[in-house]
């Protein structure tokens, strides 16, 4: 594919020099990927990774699949039951697929690595600014979430290991909520927060992988085989509204959202090609879509309309295999949550520096105290955020409208920008089909942030 420069020019917009740092800094600590070499460009304008298609595609699903799969029962009852459920999700896939192929094109036309340096380089420096504050209040959101997960699930573990009812009075200090989450955060999610580097968590993927399989399995098998005291609640056939079916994206737009990740998982590759990639992600889109609709599917039929927004939490607590399965969950995100921070963390300091007119390269003592601070204050604010807001349905719904800007708005708005680069090069057909799918790409993803920023506003807010 020929190269296109698009706004190239870092010092048009004050960009720092330092481009190639921060990708690392932001690249999935699973991809491994040289730094940039301005000297020794390799074919296509990257450098060459050494990640096959197959591993390609394992990081994808890997970065794909996670605790959003508790949430996707109770959106299969949001929108209106299982055809609804299946219908959105399909009609939503073609449009995350091809957000996903956006990023890699406009990637290899601008030459950048990172999800943010992407839209920078494509769409300049506001775009960019905004993408950066968005990638940091996502990233705070869902830890956020992960430590309202680690609670759900401790309390129902709790509950069998002291033989006593959920919520009963009484019962030890021990055991409440806000203890348990506050001990179990301050152990071990905030030592493994600190570090500058988190290439030791890269053996942790494995883990998330397989409790995820492990839970979409249990809820497959107690869909099949239930268990008696489990009677589903309404089964919904059909949507009450389409304002239903709406309220649905959020879910599964945090659940599809792996599109930050992908553009370092795009570079990595042996052969970073806009066609091959388009059939790693794919490939990748469809299992993960295997997975999250029979979670889905199986989840509602189990339970009906009476599903909670944490579907694990439907389940007894005193069932063994379930409470494996909660067991594989609290470890998986234990895990991702400093992965998440390590990112948002990489964003403010990157917009901190940038701000500031300071090179990445200072005083080694400086930068360890800024660290521990900025990790201090997000830990502590996520924490006390999890303890005040127990309903992850209300958090999933506010970040999953985030998820639909990096999945729908700033591929549209890369899209846009690259077509009106090439203008004068492309066919007016072809032209105008790329830059008017762009603004629908733009238009549908401002519309669920819009749709979701207004229902927490008016609707939980004012509640």
């Amino acid at each position: 594919m020929a190269q296109v420069s698009i706004n190239n020019a870092s010092g048009e917009w004050g960009l720092s020099t330092d481009s190639g740092e921060r990708a690392r800094l932001l690249q999935s600590p699973s991809v491994d990927i040289a730094p940039k070499n301005e000297g020794e460009p390799s074919p296509g304008g990257l450098d060459r990774g050494t990640t096959s298609t197959l591993g390609a595609i394992f990081i994808v699903v890997n970065a794909c699949l996670g605790a959003g799969l508790l949430n996707f029962p109770a959106a299969f009852s949001t929108a209106g039951g299982v055809a609804a459920g299946i219908v959105l999700q399909m009609a939503m896939l073609v449009f995350i697929i091809s957000g996903l192929v956006i990023l890699a094109y406009c990637s290899q036309a601008s030459n950048e690595r990172t999800y943010q340096e992407v839209v920078w380089a494509v769409c300049g420096k506001l775009t960019g600014v905004l993408c950066e504050v968005a990638i940091a209040v996502y990233t705070f959101g869902t830890c956020i979430a992960f430590l309202i997960i680690i609670g759900d699930q401790q309390d129902k573990i709790i509950a069998v290991m002291a033989k006593e009812p959920e919520g009963a009075g009484g019962s030890p200090w021990y055991t409440d909520r806000k203890f348990t989450i506050s001990l179990t955060a301050f152990l071990f999610i905030l030592p493994l927060s600190i570090p500058r580097e988190i290439g030791f968590q890269k053996y942790a993927s494995f883990l998330s992988v397989v409790g995820t399989w492990y839970v979409t399995a249990i809820i497959i098998i107690k869909y099949i085989w239930p268990d008696k005291e489990m009677t589903p609640a309404d089964i919904l056939s059909r949507p009450a509204s389409w304002i239903a079916v709406f309220n649905a994206m959020p879910t599964i737009c945090f659940g599809f959202q792996c599109h930050v990740s992908s553009v370092p998982v795009f570079n990595s590759m042996q052969r970073p090609e806009v066609k091959t990639w388009g059939g790693v992600v794919t490939a990748a889109m469809v299992i993960a879509l295997a997975v999250y609709t029979g979670t889905g599917i199986c989840g509602f039929l189990t339970f009906g309309a009476a599903v909670d927004p944490d579907v694990l939490l439907s389940y007894p607590s005193e069932d063994v295999a379930v409470a494996v399965a909660r067991a594989f969950i609290i470890l998986s995100v234990l895990t991702s949550y400093p992965i998440l921070h390590f990112c948002g963390r990489a964003v403010v300091e990157g917009l901190w520096l940038r701000y500031q007119g300071m090179p990445v390269e200072e005083d080694v003592g400086r930068e360890r105290r800024r660290r521990v601070l900025q990790t201090l204050l997000w830990f502590l604010l996520t924490l006390l955020l999890a303890l005040f807001i127990p309903d992850i349905g209300k958090v999933i719904s506010v970040i999953g409208g985030l998820a639909a800007c990096f999945i729908f708005i700033f591929p549209g708005l890369c899209l846009i920008q690259a077509k009106l680069s090439e203008m004068e090069e492309v066919k007016p057909a072809s032209w105008w089909a790329m830059v008017s799918y762009g603004i629908l790409l733009v238009t549908l993803g401002a519309f669920i942030f819009g749709q979701t920023t207004a229902n927490a506003i008016f609707v939980d807010l004012l509640a």
